[in-house]
């Protein structure tokens, strides 16, 4: 009885998030100044089509401007920045033929597109405002008429105790000022949104689903492959991905369908079949054998990591600001179910910040069910406001620490620190003086990733992105099996037995339950490679060996390479976080984004008419990449997902991977999985009549 009301209340609460949440959160869209002495466009159309395959995601965006005014107008698109993904496409139909865009240094792609706007000719700019937001700029919308666009932009996926995570990200967060002042957004698609996801995967997917969205179809396709479909019309739409193909007709006799929003992500999930082994995939590029060749390594570790039995002491830290609305009901329900999931032993504390930092509990609390319920209807009276003062709330954090026990930390924020200290090196120097793990949950699109990455990462811990679309209880029942487990610490990786170069990320800190190692590099010659993970679990040294063979020529993933130049500029930057920008980093960075056509805080993609390239001597080298990366994508369209395991004669792990059996997260999934049917029922069942 007990449970079932604990049930009934996690569902109610879930559902009322479902009305909240985004409440008083800034959408991508259209942007018009605030001053309104411009009239503003429309969106007429928005496709999404995305392809998961070989362990990244290829994302592509068409969208049709319209301008019902009587004079040329200028569009500007924003839309916030996925989590390790670049634009590597940008373009626009001019004179009804696509053209794509080649990337710039910054400042000299902003003048050139400047130039052209003044001339009257067609151009278009795709920038990035850091981690916040990509804006796309198309002059001149002529009026009266549309204008077509496409953005493509890669990122390798990341399967979590098998259980992988898509974001389609629309929710900006309303936490940049400046722009809100200047800027009014409109998020509405006045005819036609279509969002068509695929999956191929040579391991089993057994589950796929689409939190909060009651209109998507989830449909299986042979062995290998699942698809989601979501449509404003209601009917089936055609991938978007074609040169020339003319807007999607209306169906006859057909009216026209409200509005569709912009104003939430979609998230997609999708969870390979249990009992999978602990695996080695690598996936290359190497167009001539006499040359040097990409790679992108992903090590699936087997469950070998043991529970950790002791109870321990949890502390919440809480952004209770301003930029907090909208997000904060999120906050609140995933807190109070973890709360309810605590253990006997365990204990709490929880620490709110705003400007300022204070503490809700007196110290820490055991986990009792009074405590639980105490605390959890006091967080909802908060009323979020203010500036954010990240540093005190850490800082208060850390205080009263008991050595002897397991002491995470569990920072739940926007992450953008606007009051009190900024500097991500003063963060990086508190969190040195205590030995605790940093597990940082980002909420909004717009959060401040590399500083919150930076903390986590230095503490040994992790950072994982929520979205309001997301559910954030299976993600803090999964981020709670790992704090009660072993870890891999101090993890490193050798390779031996040819010449490899450039591995990227440049360090990896920890491995928790669950967790996929991500690993790009180069590599000249071919044949046979010995690959070693080294790190310490309970502070014993621990080995794991494969060997494999590394081809001498591989044609069928030339997206390796932008994925790679990416993840080295993720780590260029992250320097430049650290240490301040350097001139010779910030080259690194714009040498990378011209040479693999990655749109970067120092690089802009370009579109210009054909015969303009050639004026001002702009060398097509992404229209070539592209033509080589469409090839190959279609090519692989064509046949069967294959398999990229490459330790099936000499297997790293014993034991198959970790799943949701098993361990606390299995609730959260299952549970999630029939939410729908759940707030049905709550839905169809009479109200009783309230106690006094």
């Amino acid at each position: 009885m007990q449970k079932s009301t604990v049930y009934t209340r996690a569902i109610a609460g879930l559902a009322l998030w479902f009305v909240f949440a985004t409440q008083g959160v800034q959408a991508a869209g259209l942007l018009t100044p605030s001053d309104a002495s411009v009239p503003p466009l429309e969106l007429a159309e928005h496709h999404v089509d995305v392809d998961v395959e070989d362990g990244y995601a290829i994302t592509r965006i068409e969208q049709v401007f319209a301008n019902p005014h009587a004079r040329d107008l200028e569009a500007v698109y924003s839309f916030p920045v996925p989590d390790k993904a670049s634009v590597a496409e940008f373009t626009v139909w001019i004179d009804g033929q696509p053209v794509t865009g080649e990337v710039l240094e910054k400042k000299a792609a902003r003048r050139a597109y400047e130039e052209e706007k003044q001339a009257g000719r067609d151009s278009g700019l795709a920038e990035q405002d850091g981690y916040k937001t990509f804006e796309i700029f198309v002059s001149p919308v002529r009026a009266g008429q549309d204008t077509r666009i496409r953005l493509s932009y890669y990122q390798p996926t990341h399967l979590d105790t098998g259980i992988g995570r898509y974001v389609y990200p629309l929710e900006e967060g309303g936490v940049d000022e400046a722009k809100l002042q200047f800027w009014t957004a409109n998020d509405q698609v006045r005819d036609h949104f279509s969002f068509n996801w695929r999956i191929k995967s040579a391991y089993p997917v057994d589950a796929v689903r689409v939190p909060a969205q009651a209109g998507a179809v989830v449909t299986q396709i042979g062995s290998d492959e699942w698809q989601v479909r979501i449509d404003s019309r209601g009917h089936t739409a055609a991938p978007v991905n074609s040169e020339t193909a003319p807007p999607p007709l209306p169906i006859p006799g057909q009216t026209r369908q409200q509005a569709f929003s912009l104003a939430k992500d979609l998230v997609v999930y999708w969870r390979l079949a249990p009992g999978l082994p602990g695996s080695v995939d690598l996936i290359a590029h190497k167009a001539d054998p006499a040359q040097r060749g990409t790679f992108m390594l992903v090590v699936t570790p087997g469950d070998d990591l043991q529970p950790i039995a002791r109870g321990s002491d949890w502390t919440f830290v809480l952004d209770i600001s301003g930029s907090m609305q909208g997000k904060y009901a999120t906050l609140v329900d995933g807190v109070q179910r973890s709360l309810r999931q605590m253990q006997t032993g365990d204990r709490f504390r929880i620490v709110l910040f705003n400007k300022e930092a204070r503490e809700l509990t007196a110290g820490f609390e055991h986990a009792t069910p009074e405590a639980v319920e105490r605390y959890s209807r006091e967080l909802e009276q908060i009323t979020p406001g203010s500036g954010t003062n990240l540093y005190a709330g850490l800082q208060l954090a850390l205080k009263g620490l008991e050595a002897e026990r397991t002491a995470p930390i569990v920072l739940v924020t926007d992450g953008v620190a606007n009051v009190g200290e900024t500097a991500q090196q003063i963060f990086l120097k508190l969190l040195e003086r205590k030995d605790v793990r940093l597990f940082t949950f980002i909420m909004g699109n717009s959060a401040n990733r590399p500083l919150l990455e930076a903390l986590t990462d230095a503490s040994g811990g992790f950072a994982i992105s929520i979205s309001n679309s997301d559910d954030i209880v299976g993600q803090l029942l999964l981020a709670a099996s790992k704090v009660t487990h072993q870890a891999l610490r101090g993890v490193g990786i050798e390779v031996e037995g040819l010449r490899t170069a450039d591995l990227t990320p440049a360090r990896v800190r920890s491995l928790y339950r669950g967790d996929q190692l991500v690993m790009f590099g180069h590599y000249w010659g071919s044949g046979e490679a010995t690959l070693r993970v080294k790190g310490k679990i309970a502070g014993q040294e621990q080995v794991y060996t494969t060997r494999f063979n590394f081809p001498a020529a591989a044609h069928e993933n030339p997206e390796i390479e932008r994925l790679w130049a990416y993840a080295k500029i993720r780590d260029l930057q992250d320097r430049i976080d650290q240490f301040g920008e350097k001139a010779d980093l910030k080259q690194a960075i714009t040498d990378l984004g011209v040479e693999f056509g990655l749109v970067t805080d120092y690089t802009s993609m370009l579109v210009l008419r054909d015969e303009v390239y050639a004026t001002r001597g702009i060398d097509r080298r992404n229209q070539r990449r592209l033509q080589v990366e469409n090839a190959a994508q279609q090519a692989r369209a064509q046949r069967p997902a294959q398999s990229r395991r490459v330790d099936t004669q000499q297997p790293m792990y014993q034991s198959s991977r970790p799943g949701l059996s098993g361990s606390g997260a299995v609730d959260g999934w299952w549970f999630l999985l029939l939410l729908p049917l759940f707030a049905v029922q709550l839905r169809r069942r009479p109200r009783a009549p309230r106690s006094a």
